[in-house]
């Protein structure tokens, strides 16, 4: 069952993935949390980093859409500078989310990776979607309240997983 929460791979933040890291492996499509991924939890905007992030994927034709459990208006607020594709209210850790966006983009689920800051949210989530994870550091160091209760029983699962798997490691 702790296999569930293992991320295929584990990076600091989405800069440190690059788009020849993921044509290496066979990744064409990027799933991406938004809060405390790609932006901090507690803004409305992203930033110029992002930005080029995001032109530096799609340069490589590598694309990008969001999965997030939020709402809506509050995804589309903080993408609005960006030409990003969404999917809001994904009900994370269930799959519908990732599902949804696999279906509605026609994506392969082997070229696919999800990439967020949570274990038992977004890593589950890929790993029982069957597609690749990628784990990353949140952004800032706080949490929405919503969050709280998920990242004090991260911090036993990730202990559980660091036992088990001798390749857990942040690249």
């Amino acid at each position: 069952m702790i296999s569930k929460f293992k991320p295929s791979w584990m990076f600091q933040d989405i800069y440190h993935v690059s788009p020849e890291f993921l044509a290496g492996n066979h990744i064409k499509y990027i799933l991406t949390d938004l809060d405390n991924t790609l932006i901090p939890w507690n803004q409305s905007d992203g930033s110029a980093k992002l930005a080029d992030w995001l032109r530096e994927m799609k340069k490589y034709g590598i694309k990008v859409i969001v999965v997030s459990n939020n709402s809506y208006s509050r995804i589309s607020q903080a993408l609005t500078d960006y030409d990003v594709a969404f999917v809001s209210r994904a009900l994370k850790p269930l799959t519908f989310g990732i599902n949804r966006a696999i279906n509605q983009y026609s994506l392969s689920r082997k070229e696919t990776v999800m990439i967020g800051d949570q274990l038992l949210t977004d890593v589950f989530s890929a790993n029982n979607s069957g597609v690749n994870s990628i784990l990353v550091k949140p952004l800032v160091n706080n949490d929405g309240w919503t969050t709280w209760f998920n990242r004090f029983l991260e911090r036993f699962v990730f202990q559980l997983l660091k036992k088990k798997y001798s390749d857990i490691h942040w690249q």
